[in-house]
């Protein structure tokens, strides 16, 4: 394991994870921003507000072509105005409303299914929020744990020559109790120690 300056890991050639802070995820130039959506695809709170916000109305003219959007899935439209490509919006579970199982489960798979996005659209950089810890009421601890290892995981599962999926960052804002860099730094070192390559 090779770890960067700014909580960055290395998790295969080429391929790296991390997590910085900014006052917004809509300020950071990347190839791909992961919004936390809701099922409805419209504006919400949060990270949500902000994309749309900053971002212009293309985005919501996209996302009412798209329909509903369930927990642990996600779609992708335009960027906007945004500094990048694309933007994918992941429905995280609403904490409490599923059995604890189950939301660990729909979790990892909106992390997951974003970047399985991603790759499909042909997206190199991506940035992330903390999914599912703000108004769905995640606990960050164990949210952190999920998205970490479901994030180090799938890089470490697509990670020939030829991956599409180079660079994820979770973008967190400072002094932010619902998404801490210090919280996601820590799962993140974990992950990257236990989480096995592909095949080992």
């Amino acid at each position: 394991m090779t770890r960067h300056p700014s909580n960055t890991f290395t998790v295969a050639p080429g391929i790296t994870v991390g997590c910085i802070t900014a006052d917004s995820i809509t300020t950071v130039a990347t190839d791909g921003i992961v919004n936390a959506a809701n099922e409805r695809l419209r504006g919400g709170s949060g990270v949500n507000r902000a994309i749309h916000a900053d971002g212009g109305p293309d985005i919501m003219a996209e996302c009412s072509l798209l329909g509903r959007c369930e927990p642990g899935q996600a779609k992708s439209t335009t960027a906007g105005l945004l500094p990048a490509r694309r933007v994918i919006h992941a429905v995280g579970p609403r904490y409490g409303a599923v059995s604890p199982h189950e939301a660990n489960r729909l979790l990892a798979s909106a992390y997951t299914v974003s970047l399985e996005v991603a790759a499909r659209d042909g997206l190199a950089r991506i940035t992330l929020p903390s999914l599912s810890t703000g108004s769905f009421g995640y606990p960050v601890e164990e949210a952190a744990r999920v998205a970490t290892r479901a994030v180090v995981a799938y890089l470490r599962a697509h990670s020939a020559p030829d991956a599409v999926v180079r660079e994820v960052r979770w973008v967190l804002r400072p002094n932010d109790p619902t998404a801490s860099l210090e919280v996601y730094a820590s799962a993140l070192h974990d992950a990257v120690s236990e989480v096995p390559a592909a095949g080992a």
